[in-house]
Formats: C-alpha cells, sequence, structure tokens
C-alpha cells in the first residue's frame, strides 16, 4: 500500500558538532488549508491550527506515584477510623500486583491493542521515514538519548539502510523538541546517532519544536507535505504507536506503523522496577488516547 504526502524546505542553521546537518525551523500552520487535502476538521473549525496547543495530560508524568501518594494520604487521614489498615493492606496488595507483573502486563496490552505494526514496509519511489523522539538523558554531563530514544534511532538506520537499496529516495525525519527544558531538542541529540549509523546528512530534517506526540504529527505534517512521497513509515515504541497514528490520521497521514521495540512485562513473584516503569508508560498512553477522543469531541484537536 503507497502513502502519499509532501516534505518542506530547508531553514535554520545546524547546531553544533553537526555543521553541515540538514535542519528545517518551526513550521506553525494557521489556516485549514495547511492541512493535507481531505484531512477532517472539527464542527468548530480547526482549531488545533489556530488556538494554542492544548498539551497531553500533566506535565509530571508520574501516575502510579501521584496515584500511590494519594492512596497514603487517605491512610493518613482516616487512619484512626475502621477500614484504615484495609486501604493501606489494598494500597500494598495493588503495589504488587503492578510491581510483580500480573497487573502490568494487561496495562502493556491495552495500550498496545489494535496496532498491526509492519515487519517489512514498502519503501519504494520517494520514501520518508518519521521517527518520533523519547526523552533525552544526561550521561556524565552530556545529552544523550535513553534506552527507547537508542532502539529508535536503531530501526530507522536499519530501514533507511533497507531503504537505499530499494527506493529512488530515502528521507529521514526525526521530530521531538526540548519538552523536558535541557537546553537542547531531542532532534539535535539524536542526529548524530543517526549520522554515525549510515544515515545521509542530505537526507536527515530535523523537527524541533514538538513537545507532544500530537505536536510531533502536527509539526511533522507540514514538512511531509511539501514534498510528495509514494511511502511513509512511522518509526516509535510499540506502546506509543497507538495514539501516535491517532495523532498523524488527525493531519491527514496514514503511515506504515513499525515498531522500534517492545515493553513486555515480566511475571513473577518478586516484584521488578521494570514492571513499574512499564505500567506507567501504559497508563500514560492509555490516559493518552483517551484524552484524544475527548479532545477531539470538543473540537480542540
Amino acid at each position: 500500500m503507497r502513502r502519499h504526502c509532501k516534505a518542506a524546505q530547508p531553514s535554520g542553521s545546524p547546531p553544533a558538532g553537526a555543521a553541515t546537518q540538514l535542519k528545517r525551523g518551526p513550521y506553525n500552520p494557521s489556516t485549514p488549508s495547511d492541512l493535507f487535502p481531505g484531512a477532517s476538521l472539527s464542527s468548530h473549525g480547526d482549531r488545533s491550527l489556530t488556538a494554542p496547543t492544548k498539551s497531553y495530560l500533566t506535565p509530571i508524568k508520574l501516575i502510579l506515584f501521584n496515584s500511590f501518594g494519594l492512596l497514603f494520604v487517605v491512610f493518613l487521614l482516616c487512619r484512626k477510623r475502621r477500614g484504615a489498615f484495609a486501604i493501606l493492606a489494598a494500597g500494598i496488595a495493588l503495589l504488587w500486583l503492578i510491581a510483580s507483573g500480573w497487573l502490568a502486563a494487561p496495562l502493556v496490552a491495552l495500550a498496545q491493542a489494535g496496532v498491526q505494526p509492519v515487519t517489512h514496509p514498502m519503501m519504494t519511489g520517494n520514501t520518508a521515514i518519521v521517527m518520533l523522539g523519547a526523552g533525552i538523558k544526561r550521561r556524565d554531563g552530556v545529552a544523550a538519548p535513553p534506552h527507547d530514544a537508542l532502539a529508535r534511532i536503531d530501526k530507522t538506520a536499519e530501514l533507511y539502510s533497507a531503504c537505499q537499496r530499494t527506493a529512488k529516495r530515502c528521507t529521514v525525519v526525526v521530530s521531538g523538541g526540548d519538552p523536558q527544558v535541557r537546553g537542547i531538542t531531542e532532534a539535535d541529540t539524536y542526529a548524530p546517532y543517526l549520522l554515525a549509523r549510515g544515515v545521509a546528512n542530505a537526507d536527515l530534517i530535523r523537527e524541533s519544536s514538538s513537545h507532544t506526540t500530537y505536536e510531533n504529527a502536527r509539526f511533522t505534517a507540514p514538512i511531509l507535505r511539501a514534498q510528495h512521497y509514494d511511502d511513509l513509515i512511522l518509526v516509535t515504541s510499540s506502546y506509543q504507536m497507538k495514539r501516535a497514528l491517532l495523532d498523524f490520521r488527525r493531519f491527514g497521514i496514514v503511515p506504515q506503523p513499525v515498531y522500534a521495540n517492545r515493553r513486555d512485562a515480566r511475571l513473577g513473584w518478586l516484584p521488578r522496577a521494570v514492571n513499574l516503569v512499564n505500567a506507567e508508560l501504559a497508563l500514560h498512553e492509555i490516559i493518552g488516547v483517551a484524552q484524544f477522543h475527548v479532545y477531539r469531541r470538543l473540537g480542540w484537536f
């Protein structure tokens, strides 16, 4: 199946350490005509393009931590009443179920449900590979991609290499601003890693304005719209793909979904920190999908 879209004109200057790196500046469409032909508008107009963007969830994404903190506050307030220790016991049991994987597993499965990933995407003619950001962490004081971001970088480089053998032209669009306020964007942080893995300088476009998955789609859409693409591939982690597809389809883009990596719960009797991380990520995506539908109903997206 072929995907048709278009990509933008270069602007802006390259970051330090990648002086010849091709870069794209922020794009802020202001009219519905900036959408893909056929992209749907809400009954109140395309407010997502003309009004301040509604952010997903809260700035602090510690859903599990906040939930258990609230439960502990309830226990303190009710500790002298009957049932207080039942509340505490229920909280401990819930924490164990999540940390041991028994509750984390269905949460992760729900977050990933409904997506049919493509193992061997079609890459013919003019092909674009869009990679979504996954945050930044510090290694010895230097900004670096975290685990999920490295997986996405590796998968994108692998797809680019395969694309070079089958397509007429291959373009990589890496999308990610600075939502963590690190002083450097995700796109600029990942670019040297993509170049080191064989992505050509001239084939790399950086979208450095987005702070959410919705903005990944919003700001990448006009970049893709500026040039005709025969095939379009979206690369991200399994837990984020469902919401990412909703957001990109909102702007008329129907990409081939390719998983960079999967997160699966590890079942057992002993608690594992990785299950808490997986449950947190899954809850964030589940709530994000629900919020997307609510915001669309209200005409905010």
